[in-house]
């Protein structure tokens, strides 16, 4: 098996990628889904969570998202809390998909995670694509598309890593600045066709 993880900002177009993949036959696996299948009740995860934040995150039996998020965001103290309690559960998760995956016989998996390098997720990749848009693009998509203001798209993305620091990690850096649909079909294509033949050197 060969794992292609894909990472990048918000609105850098990773999901796109991911999703151009997807239609190539690759078996597509979400770390954010798997993020909201760690929260579930009854989890050792949610239950982990209850008992370090407090009941007060708990709303009709289930995690409530906004609740943790206030507490967090505001605190860097906290917000490890929780990435120590969360990302551990999410990489278990990961990882048992892949071994299913690997039992089905699956052979390329493109793995996206928001979070891969700060979680250090990017070691289960086989290779590392690494989307990449210049500030002023993932501004001005991220106030279109989640009607937010200037400032808070900044803060967002203030926030994350640099282009500089993930790429850092990268096999492949794709820049998807201006790139339309069909280009970035035809990058993702060729791009493509190159993991497929460092998969063979490999196998």
């Amino acid at each position: 098996m060969y794992v292609i993880g894909v990472t990048g900002g918000i609105c850098s177009g990773k999901s796109t990628v991911v999703q151009l993949l997807g239609e190539k036959g690759v078996q597509v696996l979400d770390a954010d889904k798997l993020g909201h299948e760690a929260y579930e009740p009854g989890t050792d995860c949610f239950n982990l969570l209850v008992n370090h934040f407090g009941s007060d995150i708990v709303s009709d039996g289930k995690i409530n998202r906004k609740a943790l998020g206030s507490i967090v965001f505001s605190n860097p103290d906290q917000m490890k809390s929780l990435q120590g309690i969360v990302w551990p559960e999410i990489r278990r998760l990961i990882n048992d998909r892949i071994d299913a995956f690997k039992a089905q016989g699956v052979e390329i998996v493109a793995l996206e995670a928001a979070v891969m390098i700060e979680a250090g997720w990017y070691d289960i990749a086989d290779e590392l694509w690494v989307v990449v848009v210049e500030r002023d693009v993932a501004v001005n998509r991220m106030i279109e598309r989640n009607s937010v203001s200037e400032e808070d798209a900044l803060k967002r993305i203030n926030s994350q890593l640099s282009n500089t620091e993930r790429c850092e990690h990268a096999t492949v850096v794709i820049n998807n600045n201006t790139a339309s649909l069909s280009e970035l079909h035809s990058i993702v294509d060729s791009i493509y066709k190159s993991a497929l033949e460092r998969y063979q050197q490999k196998k």
